[in-house]
This record gives structure tokens, sequence and C-alpha cells, in this order.
């Protein structure tokens, strides 16, 4: 545990001290009080009575025993009617220290004998007549004095009443003995009571937040038949608040509006405090290279990751780990091969890793993009899997885990891995033991169980991915795909309801993602209005002014289609006569991975499909088809957004395609028409667009008629709607919804590992 988490909660402690006894007052001790009250009024009372009528009852029974002892002699003596003798009999008979004295009454009330100690009160006109009862109380000089009466005859004369007088001070004395023994038992007994129930109650919680934290360290919390029957109600309590507290933080996200980069800050800084932040990818977000004059030059490469992954990083702050690939890339990092971007405006850190030329060959030219790259994408390229590439493969995920370790040290850390580039990560940096929470976003689509299972090292490649916290795809269908590979292929427990895979004792959670861009980009407040940009373009490029333009901007691939795309114009003129010289189409294509063989291939057919329909229906300057094959900046290609009239991406498969986004973004005057292809995960965001099949060449010509004839407002229409959905789910929420998910995972790593945290620090429950 952070030591600024164990100082936020000890001083939650100091300042929660006041509540807290309140608290402890309200629910232990004033009840705990009254009881002793309650026990002093009623018990108390009851007890006085009880020994008061015990003792009354003892003094009865001496002056029974008295009067059957005497009883005779005093007959005898009054019938003599001898008063010495009675006299000095009564005295001695009352020389017994409780028996105060005796009187002898006539039958008329006259005192007939009595001895010198009888209280004042007692007499015979009182109570030597018949009386309703055989005892009376009165006070004496010594205290509480009991009158009991008995009848006497003298042989057959009249009968007399004998008062015998008998001290009672002593039941007061005693009462109060033992009153003050009760009260004191009461209360040593409440004490030792209340000290053994607080002796056994933190025994007992002790051993309660054992079993908890020991379920919670295992994950246990989430199952109810794995949890101890002890523990089994606090764990549903706790399922139940992790529940409604993840179902409300969710909701947050869900219907947050206008998420900014200042709103993922503050989720970072509330949700996330004093955890570093580390991005790894392959690419890196911007090259050093060298001009034709020699000058060191900045470069943005052409990647929809970087396109969505910049941003959050500007944001966040934290480090970028990546292949330092520029020319120049080695000429300004410092001795810890760091260096801060954006140039202009540095607000976090770029750490360069740097692959031999081998090292490079094996694992991005091999057996990321000649093996993963197609086995992912449904293009109909065979994937080539070699063993060479594949140790290269580990070879540089082990040196990009060694890079995380030192970044990382000895924090918490938020490790966000970016694509199939590092799919060993995972696994290797929980070889180091870092104090990790570990998401990895797979940029491109997840096929289905049988098309993986073509790759040699399937088991291998899961088992390491599964060591992540997270694994984020960008459509459910993607999700499914894998948790479908993963029970088709290893050992482990799958709660489909949850997304959740169980193994070796740790929980991967899957989740769904769609990437997204800026909002809004950065670029669009430089970028000329659209007739603006459209002069310079035609200009730039000898577009004459009165075409359409159309437009498609991508990395040279053979997953986007470009070959379907010129076929499909060369259908569009084919059919519609009528559009010859009146429709240009421009496309870009930034080289990429030229190194290898289907790529070259790829561009020579390209190169000579378009030459081949342009040769056939170019007249004069116009052509139908105009290619660039060159890298643009994005200030470029956000000018050739708002110089075109509409947009292609007819992706034969694709993960999200970020260039949809990027034109709808860009036109600011809600002008502009969007086909995009079915097989693009920006086709579920933006059902407003054209949607096509890009293997149907003739539905991709219609598209680009339709969107040609296509009125003024319904363009503005689809335009507006599909501007608020980008605008809605921008990339700052898709790192919002990312970031609030890691931080729930964390807090629950965290609850394993406060047990013994808390005993070392003596930050134990009170």
């Amino acid at each position: 545990m952070p030591t600024s988490l164990i100082a936020m909660r000890r001083g939650a402690k100091d300042e929660s001290y006041g509540p807290l006894i309140r608290r402890l007052l309200l629910r232990y001790a004033l009840p705990a009080f009254a009881a002793i009250v309650m026990v002093a009024f009623v018990g108390v009372p009851y007890i006085d009575r009880m020994l008061a009528d015990w003792f009354r009852s003892d003094a009865q029974l001496r002056a029974n025993a008295v009067m059957a002892s005497i009883e005779e002699p005093l007959s005898e003596l009054l019938e003599q009617g001898d008063s010495g003798r009675l006299h000095a009999y009564l005295n001695r008979i009352t020389s017994e220290a409780r028996l105060l004295g005796a009187v002898i009454c006539g039958p008329a009330g006259a005192d007939i004998a009595h001895t010198s100690a009888v209280p004042g009160a007692v007499n015979c006109a009182q109570h030597g007549i018949e009386p309703d009862s055989d005892r009376f109380d009165v006070r004496a000089a010594t205290g509480l004095a009991g009158i009991f009466a008995f009848a006497l005859r003298a042989g057959d004369g009249p009968a007399y009443r004998l008062l015998l007088v008998h001290d009672l001070s002593y039941i007061d004395r005693r009462q109060t003995r033992a009153r003050t023994f009760v009260l004191a038992a009461l209360v040593v007994g409440l004490g030792a009571l209340a000290v053994l129930a607080g002796i056994g109650f933190r025994l007992l919680l002790y051993r309660w937040l054992g079993l908890l934290l020991g379920d919670l360290r295992n994950r246990r919390f989430l199952d109810d038949a794995a949890s101890s029957r002890s523990s089994a109600p606090v764990l549903a309590r706790v399922r139940e608040l992790l529940k409604e507290l993840e179902e409300r933080q969710r909701q947050e996200i869900e219907y947050q509006e206008n998420w900014t980069q200042q709103a993922l800050q503050r989720v970072v800084h509330d949700h996330l405090p004093d955890c570093s932040m580390l991005v790894v990818s392959n690419r890196e977000p911007y090259m050093h290279n060298f001009d034709a004059d020699g000058r060191i030059m900045v470069q943005l490469p052409a990647s929809g990751m970087v396109t969505a992954v910049e941003p959050v990083m500007r944001a966040c702050a934290g480090t970028w780990i990546a292949h330092g690939s520029g020319a120049a890339d080695r000429q300004v990092v410092d001795e810890s091969d760091r260096v801060r971007v954006p140039p202009e405006d540095p607000a976090y850190a770029l750490r360069r890793v740097w692959l031999s030329e081998e090292e490079e060959q094996g694992h991005y030219y091999g057996f990321s993009n000649e093996g993963l790259w197609p086995l992912c994408h449904l293009a109909y390229v065979r994937p080539a899997f070699r063993e060479r590439d594949w140790r290269a493969y580990v070879a540089v995920n082990r040196k990009f885990a060694d890079a995380v370790a030192r970044e990382a040290a000895d924090r918490e850390t938020v490790v966000l891995v970016q694509d199939f580039h590092f799919a060993l990560l995972p696994r290797l940096i929980r070889e180091h033991r870092v104090k990790a929470t570990i998401a990895l976003f797979w940029h491109i689509p997840w096929p289905n169980s049988e098309t993986f299972g073509v790759c040699p090292w399937k088991k291998e490649l899961l088992a390491h991915l599964l060591q992540a916290d997270i694994l984020g795809f960008h459509t459910l269908q993607h999700c499914r795909n894998f948790l479908e590979t993963v029970d088709r292929y290893m050992e482990c427990q799958i709660d489909h309801e949850r997304m959740v895979v169980a193994i070796q004792g740790h929980e991967c959670r899957v989740f769904a993602y769609p990437i997204s861009i800026e909002w809004p980009p950065r670029w669009v407040g430089s970028t000329p209005p659209a007739p603006e940009a459209r002069r310079r373009v035609g200009e730039r490029l000898s577009i004459p002014r009165d075409v359409c333009l159309g437009l498609g901007v991508e990395r040279w691939d053979f997953t986007k289609g470009i070959i379907e795309r010129v076929q499909a114009i060369e259908f569009l003129m084919e059919q519609h006569a009528a559009l010859r010289t009146r429709m240009t189409f421009l496309q870009i294509a930034a080289p990429s991975r030229s190194k290898l063989p289907a790529y070259r291939a790829l561009q020579e057919q390209t190169l000579a499909e378009v030459e081949r329909v342009n040769a056939r229906f170019a007249s004069g300057d116009w052509r139908p088809i105009v290619l660039i094959a060159k890298h643009h900046e994005p200030a470029e290609v956000f000018e050739l957004y708002r110089a075109a009239d509409f947009l292609l991406v007819n992706s034969l498969h694709d993960g999200m395609n970020l260039v949809a986004k990027e034109y709808v973004a860009s036109r600011d005057d809600e002008d502009g028409v969007l086909i995009l292809s079915s097989f693009a995960g920006a086709s579920r965001e933006m059902p407003e667009a054209l949607i096509v099949n890009p293997y149907d060449i003739a539905e991709t010509a219609r598209a680009m008629v339709a969107a040609m004839e296509m009125g003024r407002e319904e363009r503005r229409q689809r335009m507006r709607l599909m501007r608020h959905t980008v605008a809605e789910n921008n990339v700052y929420r898709w790192a919002g919804r990312m970031l609030m998910d890691i931080a729930r995972t964390r807090r629950r790593r965290l609850l394993g590992s406060w047990r013994t945290t808390d005993a070392a620090s003596e930050t134990t429950v009170p």
C-alpha cells in the first residue's frame, strides 16, 4: 500500500475520533448505563424487600422460640400474683442482646409489668388491645424495634397479652451492607462482562477480518459457493456494495457529457492518486528524423493507435515506452534514453527502447506483421509463423518488460500496453514483481477460435495475455471471440456474464472499449474552411475545382481494401459515363512495412491498377484517380478532409478505423458524406454513414453515386448525428472508462494486501 494511502487512512482515523467516541457512547456506554440504572431502581428495592422479609421472619422465629420457653413460667407467676418475681423474671429473659424488653398487658389494657428498657412508644393502651396484626414496628432510640404480641393465660383467669420488643436495627445495617455489596457486585460483574465481551469481540473481529481478507485476497468474494460459511454474510454485503459502487461509477462515466482533457485529469487525480502512468507500444508518438539538409525534424507517424493514445498521455502525463525507430532518435535523448514531448509543449516523457536490426525484423516485420496481423484480419493473406520470429518476439517483449520494471521502480504503477506487438508483456511484467495494474488494449480485431488456432504458440500467447488485469477490445464481438478462444485452448474458469477469466489464482476482465479521437482535434483550428481547403488542394494537385472530390486516407495495407476501391471506381466509370471528368478520387497511401513481400506486392499491384484505370478513362488533364504515396502530417490530412466531398473507408477488416472519425470531426461545416465499410468497428457507432460491403464492388460504386447526388440537407443531418456521436464518445471518454475500471481493479488488489500492510504499519482495526 502506498505511504500516502496509509497516511490518508490514519488521517481519516484522526479526524473521526470524535464521531467514533459518540457512536461508542450511543451504542454501548449509554445502554450499559441504562441497564445498571434499571437494575438499581428495580433490583435493589426488590432485594431490600426480600432481605427485610427474611430478617423479620427470623425475628418472628426468635420471638416464637422465646415465647415457647417462657410461656409456662410466666403463666404460673401471673397465677400466683407475685409481681416482684415477675419483674425479675422478665428482666432476666430480656438480657439477650436483640430482646429490648417485655410488657405484660392486662385484659383491659392495663400495664401489669414491663422491663426498664422498653421504649416509651410501646404501651399497653396502644398495643395491648386485640390488634389486626401480631407484629408492630416502632422507632426506638437504638433504631427500628419490632413488637411481637402473644396471648398469655394464667390458669382459668382472664387472658393477658405479652409484648416482646426485639431490636431490629441490625436489619437496616445488614440491608445497607447487602445493598452496597449487590451494587458493587453488579458494577464489578458488568465491568468484567464488558472486558470479556470486548476481548471476545476483538478476537471474533480479528477472526472475521482474517476470513474476510482471505476471501477478498483469493477473490472468493465474487462467488458464494467458494466463500467460507463464517464470512459468507459479510461477503454478500461486500459484493452488493462493490456492485453498487461500480454501477454508480460506470453510470457516471456513461452519462457524463463533455468529456475533456480536464475531465480525464480529474479521473486520474481522484481515482488513481500517486500512481505513475506508463504506456507501452511499438510505435512511438514522435519520431526524430533528418531532413534533406541534415537538420533534425519531428514527425508524427501514421498510426490510429498514436492518434488515440497520444492525447491521453498529454492529459495524464507519465512515460511512454516505445521503440526508437527514427534516424535521429538517439541524438535527442538524455542519458536515460528519454526525451520530453510534445516538442512545442512538453507534457510527458518518451522513453525509447533500442532494437537491433535482427530483433526488429523478427519481432515487428516477422511475427507481428507476417503472423499476427494477417491472422487477426480476415483479409485472406496467409499468415507466416517462423520459429526464429517467435524467438525474436519473446526477446523483444522481455526487453520491454525490463524497461517497464526500471521505469516503475517500487512505485504503484498503471501500465497501459498497446496492441498485438506485446501480447507476452503482462506475464513478463508480473515476473519482475512490479506493483502494477496492467491493462492491454488490442487495437486490431480478434478472430474466432478456429482461426486463432492456426498460431503454433496460441497457448503461450493466451497464458501471457491473461495475466493482465484488463483486456480491452474495440467491440463486444471481439470480446466474445477472445473468450471463445480462451475456452477452447486454456484450462480456466470463465464467467461469461461478467466477462471474467480466472486462471492460476488471477482474474482477467475483458471489456469492450470503442476507441476514438480527441474532441475537438487540435488541428481543426488551424485548418482553412472547406472552400479555401478545396482551392488549395486543387491547385496543389492539379484537380479541377468543378469536379466532385472523393478521398481515401490510410496506410498502404492489404486490410484497407485499396485494390477493391480502385475496382469500384472502375465499375463506377463503366456504369456511369456521365460521371467521367466530373469525379476525381484522391487516394493518400502512406507506405508501410515495405520490407515485407506482401506489402511490396500490394504496392506494385495498386500502382498497376491505378495506372490501368487512369489510362482507360483519363481525358485531357483529368484523371479518375490521383494516388499520392507519401506520409502526410495531421494538419495536411485535415485540410484534405475539408476539401473532400466524400470519404471512402472500405476496409476489408478493421478494428475501429479512426480515419472515419477524423473526417467527421473535421467537418464543422456539417457537410460531406462518409462511406463506411460494415467490417470496420466505426460502422457500429455511426450508422448514419453509407454502409457498404467492401467486397461488393457494385455496392461500393452505388454508394459513391449516392454520396455525389445527396442533397445538402440530408448531408447536414447525417453529419450532425455523426459529429454528436464522435464528440460524446471521444478518446477522453474511452480512456476514462478504462482508467475507472483500472482503478476498481487496483482497489480490489489492494484489499488483499491491507491486512499485512496494516500489521506492519500498526494501523490495525480498533
